[in-house]
């Protein structure tokens, strides 16, 4: 059996889903390497079912989306895709895939993308829904579909809250990729660093949401997502009742001493 034929079967039976919890921080890595950690169903199926425990479990505080391989993510799987031709299946395989990016949001947990390699449709998509990201210098970004047919409908409801809609809408359009730098200067990622400095700087920003009150994050987070749906008014509504009940949490009042105690708080999580 040739060494080609050996990494080939060790990777059909490996798990397409790595998670790796330290700290606080739950690492979850793609790991469909040879496909570019692209979209499957299976895939699609361990990650939502990976949120939904993240979801209920108050030790993680951050979580981490990585992957391995020369790719952050290809998208969706377009050979299992094709080889499944009936508007039914697709309708279903895109509500799938949307309630995984949802999730995301709506996680009590700040979750942050850490991007090399491609990262195309919805794997671009999968960068935006994220509340954070940060990107190797290699890292490429965009949303191609349009170049095979097929406009980024989907990943253009992430992608299009992520940034001006005229910086999303030329991703859209044109099918035209663009660099980590340039993906940092629209907003699609926070920022971008050199590629040996990628572990690094998303542990540096994971550690430093970790060490905050979980409560607060978590409440915080929440509100961020609600009012900017809302308008103007109704988000300040919104937006005060949300800190006052803040206000009420025992971090709060104990963050608010140390303040001017000139101490570092003690966490309750409560």
């Amino acid at each position: 059996m040739s060494a080609r034929t050996n990494e080939a079967s060790a990777e059909a039976t490996a798990p397409v889903l790595l998670r790796d919890d330290r700290d606080g921080i739950a690492t979850l890595t793609l790991n469909r390497p040879a496909q570019y950690n692209a979209l499957s169903e299976a895939l699609l199926a361990v990650l939502q079912a990976t949120l939904d425990e993240i979801l209920e479990d108050r030790t993680v505080r951050v979580v981490v989306i990585a992957a391995e391989g020369k790719a952050f993510c290809a998208g969706h799987d377009l050979k299992e895709m094709r080889a499944k031709p009936g508007r039914q299946y697709y309708g279903t395989l895109f509500e799938t895939c949307s309630r995984m990016m949802t999730s995301i949001t709506r996680l009590p947990q700040p979750v942050i993308a850490r991007v090399h390699g491609l990262a195309t449709a919805a794997g671009c998509q999968l960068v935006a829904s994220c509340d954070l990201a940060v990107a190797s210098r290699s890292a490429r970004f965009g949303t191609s579909g349009i170049n095979a047919g097929l406009f980024c409908t989907t990943p253009g409801v992430a992608v299009g809250r992520a940034m001006h809609r005229k910086h999303a809408l030329e991703l859209l359009l044109t099918g035209a990729f663009v660099d980590a730098d340039r993906a940092a200067e629209i907003g699609l990622v926070n920022r971008a660093v050199e590629d040996d400095e990628l572990d690094e700087a998303v542990a540096d920003l994971a550690r430093a949401i970790a060490a905050k009150s979980w409560p607060a994050i978590a409440h915080g987070k929440d509100t961020f997502y609600r009012q900017m749906e809302l308008g103007l008014d109704d988000a300040y509504a919104l937006a005060g009742c949300s800190m006052a009940d803040n206000m009420m949490f025992a971090d709060a009042a104990e963050g608010i001493d140390a303040f001017i105690e000139k101490r570092k708080p003690v966490w309750r999580d409560e």
